[in-house]
């Protein structure tokens, strides 16, 4: 598998530090509001790479941050009266709702900031024992000008990088670029008994400590929006690899940029979507098909007509595998044809092409298409009189594959209502008898409750509009 590394900004060619085993971190959100339409497709998109990776046999460690202690969280908990662990305990249980209604599966450890607090002290603690931070009034800076390899991430020297910041009034640091490692309480903050007083940490150590307490001082993979590139991520490998001394993250992923309707989301804009606002008006299904129908690192523009294509295309995938479960119920077992077998073999091609798609820097665009090319095989080549094993190879293939992109998880078996079921009952026994007025009005009953029904020579066949 090859990726795209974002440090080296160039794909390389993923070897793993321990074979069969990777270690992904993922930045989460901070949890003091809804997750917005921006913040989905990373979750979306790092939920495919774990996937994809277990797919291929690995054993994966997924982490992924909740930050419930910052700026943010602080004023909302004050405005609405509330303490911040509240905000924060609140907001994460509204995550996971809506991750899990885009089928996102939960990381293996989600660690909080707030109970690694000891963690992250310590960790500043061997910055400043090392001479990389220093301590003014209770706030611990990073000292920029000591790291020679501060903006290798990013791809900038720290020259440009301090020539274009500015020392905010009242702030002590020694230079425009250095960040803050801890800091002192203020009234009404929550606040931790530290070497330096009370405070609380800066945002960009706790990934770092946390990172390095699930994953080791050097792991796999760190992913996350391209917003987060810089600062965030460039303070990372800067405090972590100067206390450590050696390399962080191997391998760093980041994902493109949604616009909506062709303009950069902002709330100035008044464009600006939480995913709790997105799944009133849209299925999330349909929501995460569109977040996988372009290449990870490009910009995607979502817009009604986006989301109308995707729902297409989404139930072109729910149609092949409904019709491919019903012919398997009444399915005989034979031998395969010789035209079967050559379908088969065509569906494992569709298969190699699938994962050299994956394998090239997660390209689900690609690999969607290789998906495609198996329900037209099973639309054209599967009927009442296949062999079980040709229904069931394309169907079992093409369920697995959509497993790893996160797709198709409605059940097939979808219960009937009672009067649905009824007028069904009602319509099989009118056609028994030849009422085919009968059966057609009762067809037409059973659309206006919302289900379409389709005779097959192996009876009738009903599914929800």
């Amino acid at each position: 598998m090859k990726i795209y590394n974002s440090q080296s900004r160039k794909k390389e060619e993923f070897v793993p530090l321990v074979p069969g085993k990777v270690g992904i971190y993922a930045c989460g959100p901070t949890v003091y509001d809804y997750f917005h339409i921006g913040n989905a497709r990373p979750f979306i998109v790092f939920d495919v790479l774990r996937r994809y990776f277990a797919h291929r046999g690995y054993d994966v460690t997924f982490v992924q941050n909740f930050t419930d202690i910052d700026d943010k969280m602080i004023r909302r908990a004050n405005e609405e009266g509330i303490t911040v662990k509240e905000l924060g305990d609140r907001f994460i249980q509204e995550y996971y709702k809506d991750a899990g209604a885009l089928g996102i599966r939960p990381a293996t450890v989600h660690p909080r900031a707030t109970e690694h607090i000891g963690e992250i002290i310590r960790l500043v603690k061997t910055l400043q024992d090392k001479g990389y931070a220093y301590e003014v009034n209770g706030d611990v800076y990073f000292d920029t000008a000591k790291d020679p390899g501060y903006g290798k991430l990013s791809g900038q020297n720290l020259e440009d990088l301090e020539a274009g910041a500015r020392i905010e009034v009242g702030e002590v640091k020694r230079n425009p670029a250095d960040f803050a490692l801890w800091k002192a309480q203020k009234p009404g903050e929550p606040a931790w008994k530290s070497p330096w007083g009370m405070g609380r940490p800066g945002w960009h150590i706790e990934c770092s400590a946390m990172s390095m307490k699930y994953l080791g001082e050097t792991f796999d993979i760190h992913c996350g929006g391209k917003d987060l590139l810089f600062p965030h991520h460039e303070n990372e490998v800067a405090q972590s690899e100067c206390a450590t001394g050696k390399p962080f993250a191997r391998y760093w992923m980041h994902n493109g940029f949604i616009n909506i309707d062709n303009e950069k989301m902002s709330k100035s804009a008044g464009n600006f979507f939480t995913v709790r606002d997105i799944l009133k008006e849209y299925e999330a299904e349909d929501v995460r098909m569109f977040m996988l129908s372009a290449h990870y690192r490009s910009p995607i523009n979502f817009s009604r007509d986006m989301i109308a294509q995707a729902h297409a295309s989404l139930q072109r995938l729910y149609t092949a595998r409904d019709n491919m479960a019903f012919l398997l119920q009444n399915a005989k077992e034979k031998p395969l044809t010789a035209e079967e077998e050559a379908m088969l073999a065509r569906v494992r091609d569709s298969v190699a092409r699938f994962d050299a798609a994956m394998d090239d820097d997660l390209n689900t665009a690609d690999a969607m298409g290789a998906l495609f090319e198996i329900v037209r095989e099973g639309n054209v080549n599967l009927n009442a009189g296949s062999a079980r094993a040709a229904v069931q190879g394309v169907l079992q293939t093409l369920q697995e594959l959509c497993d790893v992109l996160g797709l198709l998880i409605k059940p097939y078996e979808e219960k009937l209502p009672d009067d649905v079921r009824a007028l069904a009952d009602e319509r099989a026994a009118a056609r028994k008898n030849k009422d085919w007025k009968r059966s057609d009005e009762l067809r037409d009953a059973i659309r206006q409750l919302g289900y379409a029904i389709e005779d097959t020579p192996q009876g009738q066949k009903i599914q929800k509009m």
